[in-house]
């Protein structure tokens, strides 16, 4: 439920874009550097947030095409990690010309998320429903306390934001303005978690990808068993406990359609959703045994199997067997979980220090628990509840996605009756 970000470098069109994990759902940012640029058009100047905002946390950052063996880099492509955002430290390691994104989440079902999620952390102790939480929110909660800051208005935490505003505050609208203010300055677009193949859509034509750039697979999402029904009087305690997330939603949800009609148009939209539904049908059908996601006790891979935290069950996928090893990798790296993937990037960007770390945890850790830094980073991120979307690079990812729909249309031929 964290913010998740993505910073990535603008390029030029004629150069492809390196790969992008689409982090989802509560809140994402990502910035490229000329992806769209027209030949000898530039992006808007720098901007910078308001003085008025204090932020307290930096970014973590993941490299470009090339492995990086140091700290000694001073700038990256695309950032990629949770983060609370903090524009002057991210423009430290990103390019002037960088194009940033964020995605947001509806407040009430972000709000039932985070109560299963989260619920070891103090706000939610002495609480047995979300809604003994919501009656009683003002005398359990304590802002001061570690990890509280998830249990209320976490979209405007994430930005950089004061979170702890009540609904009664006489300054609520004016916080809400200077938030709407910063973020709109900040950020070129804003997308909409619960409409993912439409945001998905509108970011492949503000970067100018294509339909296979954007098809993916649904991570680290809960089964249904442990998501609860909210009654139209919860959801809008929800929104009144939550005051300044639910008008930042509002306005970028309507921002949001305002840039679907500019930048794509509604029939448009309605048939590149369609093309890319079937897209994501025919990786399922290659990729995936069973075709879709199923709860982790039947992951029979164990390196596949996603972090559980709290409780909700969180799902995963097996790997189709009946494909060759090339295509069994790029699978696999779609449907990595998040913590494994964070292990395989920090290692091929700082290998030495990556040995270094794994050498000090075997020394300190027991000798059963996991050795791999995913696992053991889990005890510090387990709040990274996100769904991960793999967007491709275009140069190398395109021949391979290609020759997955290739063979999966094979398939459909040689089995039809």
């Amino acid at each position: 439920m964290e913010f998740c970000n993505i910073v990535c470098e603008k390029r030029t069109v004629q150069q492809a874009p390196l790969s992008v994990d689409i982090i989802h759902p509560a809140c994402g940012l990502c910035c490229y550097s000329d992806l769209c640029r027209p030949p000898g058009q530039e992006w808007q100047a720098d901007r910078t947030p308001t003085s008025e905002i204090h932020y307290q946390q930096t970014a973590s950052v993941s490299s470009s095409e090339k492995c990086v063996s140091s700290r000694s880099v001073r700038e990256f492509h695309i950032m990629c990690n949770h983060m609370r955002f903090r524009k002057s430290e991210v423009a430290k390691v990103m390019p002037e010309d960088t194009f940033y994104f964020s995605i947001l989440r509806h407040p009430v079902t972000m709000m039932e998320s985070i109560f299963i999620y989260y619920k070891s952390i103090p706000a939610f102790h002495n609480t047995h429903s979300l809604e003994d939480f919501l009656d009683n929110s003002w005398r359990d909660y304590n802002s001061s306390l570690t990890n509280n800051h998830y249990a209320h208005n976490i979209l405007a935490f994430d930005f950089g934001f004061d979170n702890n505003v009540a609904a009664d505050a006489k300054d609520l609208e004016e916080r809400t303005s200077m938030a709407i203010a910063a973020i709109e300055q900040d950020f070129h677009l804003i997308l909409i978690s619960e409409y993912f193949d439409e945001s998905m859509i509108l970011l492949k034509h503000a970067l100018c990808w294509s339909l296979e750039d954007v098809v993916s697979f649904k991570l680290n999402s809960r089964s249904e068993q442990t998501r609860q029904a909210l009654s139209p009087n919860t959801a809008e305690k929800i929104k009144n406990w939550n005051a300044l997330d639910w008008r930042i939603y509002l306005h970028f949800n309507t921002t949001f359609w305002n840039k679907v009609d500019s930048l794509v148009g509604q029939e448009q939209m309605k048939r590149e959703l369609s093309q890319l539904k079937e897209l994501q049908a025919k990786l399922a059908n290659t990729c995936l045994k069973d075709g879709g996601a199923v709860d982790p006790s039947q992951i029979k891979d164990a390196r596949l199997k996603p972090f559980q935290y709290g409780a909700a069950v969180i799902q995963g996928y097996n790997l189709n067997p009946h494909i060759d090893r090339q295509i069994k990798t790029n699978c696999q790296r779609l449907i990595t979980p998040e913590l494994q993937y964070t292990d395989h990037l920090y290692t091929q960007q700082f290998p030495e220090l990556a040995t270094k770390y794994r050498q000090a945890t075997r020394i300190v850790a027991p000798q059963h628990q996991r050795s791999d830094m995913g696992i053991i980073w889990a005890k510090d991120a387990h709040h990274r509840q996100i769904i991960r979307h793999k967007v491709s690079n275009v140069k190398k990812q395109k021949a391979f996605k290609s020759a997955l729909f290739r063979h999966t249309e094979a398939n459909n031929e040689t089995s039809m009756p």
